[in-house]
């Protein structure tokens, strides 16, 4: 990097020459970075380095924000790592966790956040660096702020840089002699996190927190609203980089027996959501790079409520689906684990086995079919028998419609197909008026004949018949069934234009079960569907039922509700519901071209929105759609 552009990236000059006609210091950073002769300016801005973690001045915080400046904006700069940067950046985390007297001095306590933060910036994607960093005496200081030795701030960029120098080789190995101590910091980091944040900041009356705190998350702009919602968005990033820590270890098999606890592989299935960092795994990612182990999947394979978790996540609107589904593949597949949870396992898949494509992932359905069938054989003409009847039943089901149906309809002249046709259009025109009349029963029997059999290459006529029928048991308080039956409805649609009545229904079945994730996910795919299905109007508008769930679920998927919950802060955030009839007209919002990748991040920028009033989550959402307009 040459000095001019090293000195626009310190974005000014040092206070001395601006009060001054000339800067007076012996060695002034700022001055040395216009030198023109680069090789006398390299040799100062070493020495600077060097001399920078024994000696005080007011200056090093403007230094350490250049730096930080640079090496965001210049990541692949070889200049400053060069020069040694990282041993200088690694002495003053030091000397901020051991000497709190100058820690506190002037404005040193921001040193050690931006001494990680350039740390983690230059080794993100260069291994070269990453490997210098490793051997420049990082890693014990990073470690330290990991465990929480300063607060939250630096621990969050302690456990990003942590996890850049484990994606690289030579760098992981180095830290693999500290690997116990970094497995549990970051597995306690990972579940206590939100928590931390929630009780240390964002519960903590405005006029009592931290001063750097606030400084560092809104760089003094945005008030207080922006404030709380960088923390939110910190404390989501602290426990996305922590897990991705952790799956760095996962994958190279390492410390196994310590990231497979029970207790923290019931955690993971309620981190399925990537809130702030698209590259870490999430807590499902991280179960499925367990999965991918022998050990990993002997441990998730014992616990009910994970498998469980990951059959609900696989018939999700989530874009993450494919990670429970591959994981449920696994321990199918492994004859070890296989039996373990093919009581459960065949209960969520046997609604995907028509699945066709979810996104570049092609035939997911047939080999989800495979697997569930692979040894069907010893079910259906041996002795074996499954503690699961209804598993038992969903493995023939799923027999009877990827084998013998397919075999039969083969057989099938055109005629006989026709007549089929006209049988179902008869058979659901009968179920409709059974419905209408309130004879719920007699609909359901109704569709459940159109439905065997109807065709299976008429796939939208088995779209409607199993929706239809989804409908009658929403009305019977089976969302159970209603969630099988409209998932079996979207497999047989497609995942950029899905069924938006079925997503609308079995988001109502998910709030019945209480699975508000879930729900929220399917409430905004309907709502964006909903605009898709209507191109014709020039304005189309959120329903005002959709509005209603939307609100609903947002307080209860809020990244600090368990928290507040369980600090008794809960009733301090949340305010009164308007009216229906005032809150009506804020929810009737416009609707906006928005691609399919945008409507899952609305879903993750939705989750993290804390509870407030209808009114005021009807006006989020006025602003976002209209933001994407145009």
């Amino acid at each position: 990097m040459d000095a001019q552009k090293s000195s626009h990236s310190f974005g000014g000059t040092c206070k001395r020459v601006q009060e001054e006609a000339t800067c007076t210091s012996n060695f002034c950073f700022f001055c040395t970075m216009n030198e023109p002769d680069s090789s006398l300016r390299r040799a100062k801005i070493t020495q600077y380095l060097r001399q920078m973690p024994s000696t005080d001045d007011q200056e090093h915080v403007l230094v350490l924000s250049g730096l930080w400046n640079i090496a965001m904006t210049h990541p692949d700069d070889p200049e400053f790592p060069s020069l040694g940067i990282f041993e200088c950046m690694g002495k003053l985390i030091d000397r901020g966790i051991k000497d709190k007297e100058w820690l506190i001095r002037s404005q040193n306590i921001y040193i050690p956040y931006y001494a990680a933060h350039i740390i983690g910036s230059y080794t993100m994607n260069n291994s070269q660096f990453a490997e210098k960093a490793a051997g420049s005496g990082v890693i014990l200081p990073l470690l330290e702020l990991l465990r929480g030795k300063i607060s939250w701030v630096e621990q969050r960029v302690a456990v990003r840089a942590l996890g850049h120098l484990a994606s690289h080789e030579k760098p992981f190995e180095a830290l693999v002699e500290h690997e116990v101590q970094i497995v549990k910091s970051a597995m306690e980091t990972t579940r206590n996190c939100l928590k931390n944040v929630y009780r240390s900041f964002s519960a903590v009356e405005d006029s009592n927190r931290l001063n750097y705190h606030r400084d560092l998350l809104t760089r003094g702009r945005g008030g207080l609203e922006k404030e709380n919602r960088k923390a939110e968005e910190w404390a989501g990033q602290l426990q996305s980089w922590s897990l991705y820590l952790l799956n760095c270890f996962a994958c190279k098999h390492r410390t196994a027996n310590l990231i497979c606890s029970k207790r923290f592989l019931k955690d993971l299935c309620g981190m399925w959501d990537v809130l702030a960092n698209c590259t870490s795994p999430g807590g499902l990612g991280l179960i499925r790079t367990l999965c991918n182990s022998k050990n990993g999947r002997a441990s998730i394979a014992k616990l009910k409520e994970v498998v469980e978790s990951l059959g609900n996540i696989s018939r999700s609107s989530s874009e993450w689906k494919y990670m429970a589904i591959e994981s449920l593949i696994l321990l199918l597949k492994d004859m070890d684990t296989r039996y373990k949870v093919m009581d459960i396992a065949p209960l969520f898949l046997v609604d995907l086995v028509e699945l066709r494509n979810l996104g570049k992932i092609r035939a997911i359905g047939e080999a989800i079919s495979q697997t569930l069938l692979q040894d069907y054989h010893k079910i259906k003409y041996g002795d074996m028998k499954l503690k699961s009847q209804n598993a038992e039943r969903a493995l023939k089901e799923t027999w009877e419609l990827k084998v013998e149906r397919r075999k039969r309809e083969k057989l099938m002249s055109e005629q006989e197909l026709n007549e089929k046709k006209l049988l179902v259009g008869k058979l659901k025109k009968e179920g409709n008026n059974f419905f209408w009349s309130g004879d719920i029963e007699k609909a359901i029997l109704n569709y459940t004949k159109a439905l065997e059999c109807c065709p299976l290459k008429r796939r939208k006529e088995r779209i409607v018949l199993y929706s239809n029928r989804a409908q009658c048991y929403l009305l019977l308080n089976d969302p159970e069934t209603v969630i099988s039956d409209t998932t079996r409805a979207l497999s047989l649609s497609t995942w950029v234009s899905p069924h938006i009545k079925s997503l609308w229904r079995r988001s109502q079945a998910y709030d019945m079960k209480g699975l508000a994730k879930e729900s929220l996910m399917d409430c905004l795919m309907f709502a964006s569907g909903s605009r898709k299905s209507k191109q014709t109007r020039k304005h189309v508008k959120i329903p005002y039922y959709a509005a209603r769930m939307i609100s609903k679920q947002l307080n209860a998927t809020w990244i600090f509700a368990a928290a507040a919950m369980s600090s008794n802060k809960a009733e301090e955030k949340v305010v009164s519901s308007d009216k229906p009839e005032t809150c009506k007209n804020m929810v009737m919002v416009k609707m906006s071209k928005i691609h399919k990748k945008k409507d899952i991040f609305i879903a993750l920028f939705f989750v993290q929105i804390p509870p407030y009033s209808s009114k005021v989550i009807s006006f989020y959402i006025c602003e976002l759609f209209f933001a994407l307009e145009g």
